[in-house]
């Protein structure tokens, strides 16, 4: 796998979004009503995305090396704001690894003995960061999900990460 290659391309993107008229946003305000999710080439062109838009990059760039890369949706229910994180894992040389850009204090490479210890890593940080330890175990959510094949508003992105492989009862 040729990491730097990746690294190339992704350090193109800035962190931000397109709303469904083709605004661009550097700011969340406005997000949830008006979010539309950018496929791979879309996010390649506008070079603005947030996590949702950078995994979906990130899986074809994967892919093109010929290494499948699963994709995660961590969420945290509470009513309110339901913050969020996707990222993605890959298999390499007996590692499981966790690619991360979007989040920038974890911007890099991090190697795992398994799929477990890679998942309870971000979980770790999205507790820390996102949440600041104030949680209730049973609304913080992990599902793998399959590649979204049409752009999708924030609720239908939400449902189709949901209908994916739940690790809730898994960590």
């Amino acid at each position: 796998m040729n990491r730097a290659k990746i690294d190339e391309v992704m350090n193109q993107i800035q962190y931000g979004w397109v709303d469904k008229d083709g605004g661009r946003h550097e700011e969340l305000t406005g997000f949830s009503a008006s979010y539309a999710l950018q496929l791979a080439d879309e996010l390649q062109e506008s070079k603005l995305g947030v996590c949702w838009d950078q995994v979906e990059l990130e899986r074809k760039l994967f892919a093109e090396q010929g290494t499948e890369a699963h994709a995660f949706f961590i969420v945290y229910y509470d009513d309110g704001k339901c913050p969020t994180h996707t990222f993605v894992l890959v298999e390499d040389d007996d590692k499981v690894v966790w690619y991360e850009h979007a989040w920038e204090f974890k911007r890099g490479w991090h190697e795992f003995d398994n799929l477990y210890d890679a998942l309870r890593e971000v979980r770790k940080n999205f507790i820390d960061v996102e949440l600041h330890d104030d949680f209730e175990p049973q609304n913080l959510c992990i599902y793998q999900y399959s590649a979204p094949t049409e752009k999708l508003s924030c609720i239908d992105f939400y449902h189709h990460c949901e209908a994916g492989e739940s690790f809730n009862d898994k960590l």
